[in-house]
């Protein structure tokens, strides 16, 4: 008993320690290197907000960003390109809005899936909108984007602000084909809270 002690305190520290709580699998460690990624533990601002999960002209909102990663049924870390790791958050400037890429990896036994984020937290969910205009407003699909804008600008005045995008899904570094949003909702059961189309908050 005396010997399993040291054992068993060991596991307690790294339930503790949130993200390293789990060893990474093989598989995870050579996405890691592949892709030049470290663990990064991201700030509450981003992890506490909504999010949706199509770039250009989105159905849904989902959230909180933590909720969704809580949701995963294998062992996820939250990573980010180790060149990001150390710089500042939140708005670097009146024109350069800072946004990071972090990935949600989930590591199970016979896959490994990045969920890719686009951290935009540092802006108010106006500055957000206005972020994504000044991307997407003068493009060819303005008539659309103009639209998607007008749906999510009202849900930031009912409370639904958004501060991240599920950018796209990774399954063993292969992209995959269907929409996130698609994925979310029909593959992972992962309940939006906002309709963008219907202008109102869902149920749970």
């Amino acid at each position: 008993m005396t010997r399993l002690f040291p054992i068993f305190l060991g596991f307690l520290l790294l339930v503790c320690n949130g993200t390293t709580a789990w060893a990474a699998s093989a598989k995870a460690t050579a996405l890691r290197q592949a892709n030049g990624l470290t663990v990064y533990n991201p700030p509450e601002k981003f992890l506490s907000g909504n999010f949706v999960a199509d770039e250009m002209n989105p159905a849904f909102i989902f959230g909180p960003v933590k909720d969704f990663a809580d949701s995963r049924k294998c062992p996820t870390t939250w990573l980010i390109e180790a060149g990001d790791k150390n710089l500042p958050a939140g708005p670097g400037g009146p024109d350069k809005l800072a946004e990071y890429t972090l990935y949600l990896e989930e590591d199970c036994p016979d896959k490994v899936v990045y969920y890719v984020f686009i951290d935009q937290s540092g802006l108010t969910p106006q500055q957000w909108i206005e972020w994504r205009e000044k991307f997407h407003g003068k493009s060819k699909t303005e008539p659309e984007y103009s639209e998607a804008k007008s749906k999510l600008d009202t849900a930031c005045t009912a409370g639904c602000g958004v501060s991240a995008e599920l950018r796209f899904i990774q399954k063993d570094g292969e992209l995959v084909a269907k929409s996130p949003e698609e994925v979310l909702r029909v593959d992972l059961k992962f309940a939006p809270i906002y309709d963008l189309n219907q202008r109102k908050k869902i149920s749970r």
